[in-house]
């Protein structure tokens, strides 16, 4: 487990990097859409903004929170899209501000929290270094989103440890997420961070299946920003191949993940 005040500075650095990306957008700029279907700029700075908020709800008051939690299992297809949708119907100065605001909050939150301590989540209950970790994680890939329809390409950095971390650890609910039965043995994964070019190492270095490649590639794989087909990742053994055909890091149903942004013939199309 990683140390939860490392996590939290890798945090604050992931937000204040998106961050830059839109405080000086157009009203219109913010109305772009982005590659997630209906989903504009303005939708995923409200989602990061309202999981936060739920996160500090969570945090603060377990029993308002279990409601909300009965909330998204009644509405599991629209519950998401609607926190994101009353967001941002808000001016993006007014939506910026909620962001922010809700951001350090659990921030200041998460610092203090015991060691030890668990917060109730829409899944299983979640340490402190493992909720910072998946806010990380929504917070680069919503990223990855506005980035894609700003039309910016971004530094990758270092801090994709914890999302590649997250990847390896779901690998398991990737399979059960689409009702199959997960592989019994464990596989080594080997990938190269994009600033140290280090080798950031899972599983047994004996393990038959194995994943290797860079570590931004398997990031955009299993949070689904980017299809297979344009990434430079290697499987060895046939359950690793289907591994990374249907990895998802993230909670919720399948997803559908995004197209080839090539055709086999290896044409942008």
């Amino acid at each position: 487990m990683p140390d939860a005040l490392s996590v939290l500075d890798d945090l604050r650095g992931e937000s204040e990097e998106l961050d830059r990306l839109v405080a000086e957008l157009s009203r219109e700029r913010w109305s772009l859409a982005t590659p997630a279907p209906g989903w504009t700029v303005a939708h995923q700075i409200a989602h990061l903004a309202w999981t936060d908020r739920a996160a500090v709800l969570a945090a603060t008051d377990p029993d308002a929170f279990a409601v909300e939690v009965e909330k998204a299992a009644a509405a599991p297809g629209s519950f998401v899209d609607e926190g994101a949708e009353e967001g941002a119907a808000l001016p993006p100065a007014e939506l910026l501000a909620r962001w922010r605001a809700g951001r350090e909050e659990l921030s200041r939150i998460l610092r203090a929290a015991p060691a030890g301590t668990r917060l109730p989540w829409y899944g299983p209950p979640m340490a402190v270094p493992s909720m910072a970790s998946a806010r990380l994680m929504e917070t680069w890939a919503h990223g990855q989103d506005v980035a894609d329809a700003l039309g910016v390409r971004r530094p990758a950095t270092d801090r994709l440890r914890h999302v590649a971390r997250i990847g390896v650890r779901t690998r398991d609910f990737s399979f059960a997420v689409r009702g199959l039965s997960a592989p019994g043995e464990e596989f080594r994964v080997e990938l190269t961070a994009p600033e140290s070019g280090e080798v950031w190492a899972y599983g047994p270095e004996g393990a038959a299946q194995r994943v290797t490649g860079p570590g931004l590639d398997f990031c955009l794989l299993v949070t689904q920003r980017a299809h297979r087909a344009d990434l430079a990742l290697r499987a060895e053994g046939r359950d690793a191949d289907r591994w990374l055909d249907i990895a998802q890091a993230f909670a919720g149903p399948a997803g559908a993940g995004r197209a080839p942004a090539r055709t086999p013939e290896g044409d942008a199309r």
